[in-house]
């Protein structure tokens, strides 16, 4: 199998993907994972034990005109490139979950059986144009498919999550991140690189947010130097209350086992990460790129398990709304049980069964 275009949010699904494979047919599984130059993408797929090789890419959607021809030309190097692979490795299919990386193989690849993922509700164009070439298309969760023609063959399987984030138990969690009161626990998470405008929102009431509730703060890189210095003014009284990470990996399964409730943005792991933990949400899509997140968003709430906030009134209202929710556990339980509902923990098998089967048609 090849698995290519694991860019973004669609690495931690392949990676769940593949750990189901390895399961499921653990004697014939042969994988070599393409992606982009740089990013966190190589060392997350060397980490796990899998080959890595990268190509020439670049989006088109949006680019700067004078940027164009370049990228043009990075796209045809990367599709020659896919075809060195492809000749080398001889796949029998190839595994796309999004991202232009994925769009230079798909080209090369376009007369193997191929199946593709698509993390999030609506698909960005680089996933439109993965479909064209899709044997088949795995969606998580039902409203994916007024997106693609109706002609497409498509099956909803859920978000696969890594299998190791729910390996945690409540003490174990605790215990890692130096939890040691009994009151509820907020989360806040804005993805690798962090979410500037949640992190300035929380750290201006973060002395009253302390004084009812600890806070594990995964803040991104970009800012750690801030909320460093935040953490270091902050009160003896309160201040032990206050985990701040610049990022977690292996401990993020910790981080949501011990949370009451998480303020995000709404990228695609929160459709799947969430409802396995059952963990309600305050939600604040991302305002500067596809609207992908503000769909998702708008998926958690319509189920009754997150409440959503613009980006732009982040500062007045996030604190009242994460203190009524906290003074309502009522509405937090049902908040709670609405987003367990839309939890579906074989994703990964499920869709690790379409390669499998995908991958047992070209030999009959």
């Amino acid at each position: 199998m090849i698995c290519a275009g694991g860019t973004g949010g669609g690495v931690y699904p392949a990676l769940a993907v593949h750990n189901a494979l390895k399961t499921l047919c653990p004697d014939e599984l042969e994988t070599l994972w393409v992606g982009g130059d740089g990013g966190m993408e190589a060392g997350l797929v060397e980490r796990a034990g899998i080959p890595f090789k990268a190509i020439p890419a670049a989006g088109l959607h949006g680019v700067e005109i004078t940027r164009l021809p370049g990228n043009l030309l990075l796209l045809a190097r990367g599709m020659l490139a896919s075809r060195r692979i492809l000749a080398e490795f001889r796949p029998d299919v190839l595994f796309f979950t999004g991202g232009y990386v994925a769009v230079p193989m798909a080209l090369a690849g376009r007369s193997l059986a191929s199946l593709l993922y698509v993390p999030d509700i609506e698909p960005g164009l680089a996933l439109k144009t993965l479909a064209r070439f899709a044997t088949r298309i795995t969606l998580t969760a039902e409203q994916s498919k007024p997106f693609f023609s109706p002609k497409a063959e498509m099956i909803v399987t859920g978000y696969p999550i890594r299998p190791e984030l729910a390996h945690w138990t409540k003490k174990a969690a605790r215990t890692k991140l130096g939890l040691k009161s009994s009151l509820p626990v907020l989360l806040v998470f804005g993805g690798s690189k962090g979410a500037h405008s949640i992190n300035l929102a929380v750290l201006e009431h973060i002395e009253h947010l302390l004084e009812q509730m600890e806070v594990v703060h995964i803040s991104g890189q970009s800012d750690w130097e801030l909320v460093e210095s935040f953490s270091r003014q902050l009160p003896k009284g309160v201040s032990k209350r206050y985990h701040a990470f610049s990022y977690l990996h292996a401990e993020m399964g910790a981080a949501l086992t011990v949370a009451d409730l998480v303020v995000s943005r709404a990228g695609a792991s929160t459709l799947g990460e969430y409802p396995r933990f059952g963990l309600p949400a305050i939600l604040v899509p991302y305002p500067y790129a596809w609207r992908y997140q503000k769909v998702n968003a708008e998926v958690l709430a319509k189920a009754g398990g997150a409440l959503v906030i613009e980006d732009g009134k982040l500062k007045s209202g996030l604190y009242l709304t994460v203190e009524k929710l906290f003074e309502s556990p009522e509405k937090l339980e049902s908040m709670r049980q609405a987003v367990r509902s839309l939890d579906v923990p074989d994703a990964a098998d499920r869709i690790a069964a379409q390669l499998i089967d995908l991958a047992g048609a070209k030999h009959g």
